[in-house]
């Protein structure tokens, strides 16, 4: 009875501290709350006030999980990310009942299906396609589909690895994105676009300039294929590339020539660019040094500034060409941009990818400049649609993130990447286990080839690249589609 009563006594007073610790706590915070001046919640109801915040936080997780519809999320809805993972995974992505998209919302492409479909035996696979044919070290590149340009920094190490070790046994290749050439990219043997940012780190002297032995050093790797030129890129038009200094570790600083901690703020545009013919200067030069194929990758924001390259290249002859076009939409990601540039600036590749590529067939060019499409198109609809607007390569950088099991935690700009993609922080980054992403990537990508062939089959041609505008209808305001081929009329191949 005794020991009974005591842990009762033991128990009251226990609780009677835990009150007084609330209350005590509560009191400080009421305080606290009244008398700062930043939040006027805050300071009208104390304490309660702070429950604004903390729901306002959790709102995102409740409405990505529990609340929002499978098609309804920005920027990749559960449907398309759940496609992904299960690509990755090795999964049957066959699906039951019905679909669940909308189909009538304006812009929706829908494949035109053939009577006569080609037999199972009568499918083939596409054929490697040459960038840069005339150049000293022309890239046969195999697949149609690529990694876009995330760079060491933007992204992990364990990132890298997996994305190089995952293109390598997919057969396609990854683009450094604008921070350098690390040993990462070169540890599992994949076909490496160099990406040239408006900073140039890793082919840059001392005093921020163009460096040829730099360019030579970084031709001299077998497996870099190709330069880029990066103008701009969709999220953010008019916008150096921006690393946080949080992200910046010695490593990185190394490869960049930044100091630790320090933000990696690249110039809007490059310094020694001007106009176009500067730009073809630079393109020839690149490539006289290297001796691989040089491209450049932009953002369309008026037919006219693009036309007027065409112009400039009409002037001084196709030779001075770039040998590749990456046109990036203005929905494209990055992993941190100012929200007016990624909301706003830069026309969708929807719009501008077959504007691009009637400009490059107008001026003569079909078999000179090949058109790399980017831009959210990250499952086989989006890619089959770039294929047969005109495109000859797709790339995706968030897809891949995603079959490195993003979980689109919009978190990339802070260091604190839940799982491993995007930070720096070796706790993190623990949770990123090379050996079994590499092959969700490389899973991701052949599992996304075979759907495309799936649809191309399902219009009556043999393989992807034989995609054509009659094969797509837009569906326009009015509830009607129409043929893409008689929107865009210039770059149809075949008879309606």
């Amino acid at each position: 009875m005794g020991f009974a009563m005591e842990t009762v006594n033991l128990l009251a007073v226990a609780f009677v501290v835990v009150i007084g610790l609330i209350v005590a706590l509560a009191t400080v915070l009421f305080l606290i709350d009244r008398f700062q001046t930043h939040d006027a919640i805050r300071r009208n109801y104390p304490v309660l006030g702070r429950f604004r915040h903390i729901f306002s936080t959790l709102g995102e997780f409740f409405r990505q999980y529990f609340f929002a519809m499978d098609r309804e999320e920005l920027p990749f809805n559960r449907a398309q990310r759940e496609w992904i993972h299960r690509a990755g995974s090795g999964k049957g992505n066959t699906i039951a009942f019905g679909s669940t998209r909308n189909l009538n919302v304006t812009g929706t492409p829908i494949f035109v299906n053939a009577a006569f479909p080609p037999m199972d035996d009568e499918f083939a696979q596409s054929q490697p396609l040459v960038i840069g044919a005339d150049t000293k070290h022309p890239f046969h590149a195999s697949s149609f589909f690529n990694i876009s340009g995330m760079s060491l920094g933007a992204i992990s190490k364990p990132a890298v690895i997996a994305l190089s070790k995952g293109a390598k046994e997919a057969g396609i290749w990854m683009n450094t994105g604008e921070g350098g050439l690390s040993d990462y990219h070169l540890k599992g043997g994949a076909d490496i676009v160099f990406q040239i940012g408006t900073a140039k780190f890793g082919v840059r002297d001392d005093d921020g300039n163009l460096s040829d032995e730099k360019l030579r050093a970084v031709a001299a790797h077998h497996s870099v294929r190709m330069f880029e030129i990066k103008l701009a890129q969709g999220a953010k038009p008019g916008k150096g590339g921006i690393l946080p200094g949080a992200k910046v570790t010695e490593e990185i600083a190394k490869i960049r020539g930044l100091s630790v901690g320090q933000d990696g703020i690249s110039p809007n545009r490059h310094r020694d660019v001007n106009n176009w013919d500067e730009l073809l200067d630079m393109v020839e030069r690149i490539r006289t040094v290297t001796g691989k194929p040089v491209g450049i990758k932009t953002v369309m924001g008026a037919e006219s500034a693009v036309g007027d390259l065409f112009d400039a290249i009409t002037k001084r002859g196709a030779a001075s060409a770039p040998d590749f076009i990456t046109m990036d939409g203005g929905e494209g990601g990055t992993g941190a941009a100012p929200m007016p540039l990624i909301d706003l600036v830069g026309m969708s590749i929807r719009e501008a990818l077959p504007l691009l590529v009637d400009m490059r067939d107008q001026a003569g060019l079909k078999n000179r400049i090949r058109i790399v499409a980017s831009g959210k198109l990250a499952n086989p609809g989006d890619v089959a649609w770039a294929l047969a607007a005109g495109a000859d390569f797709v790339t995706s950088a968030r897809g891949f993130m995603f079959a490195l099991g993003c979980i689109q935690a919009l978190k990339c700009n802070k260091n604190t990447c839940p799982t491993g993609i995007t930070t720096h922080d070796p706790r993190f980054q623990k949770g990123l286990v090379v050996s079994d992403k590499y092959l969700k990537v490389a899973a991701y990508a052949k599992n996304l080839v075979k759907e495309v062939e799936v649809i191309s089959h399902s219009v009556g041609v043999a393989e992807p690249r034989l995609l054509n505008r009659t094969h797509v209808r837009i569906m326009q305001g009015n509830g009607r589609s129409k043929q893409m081929s008689k929107l865009y009329p210039g770059a149809a191949t075949a008879a309606e």
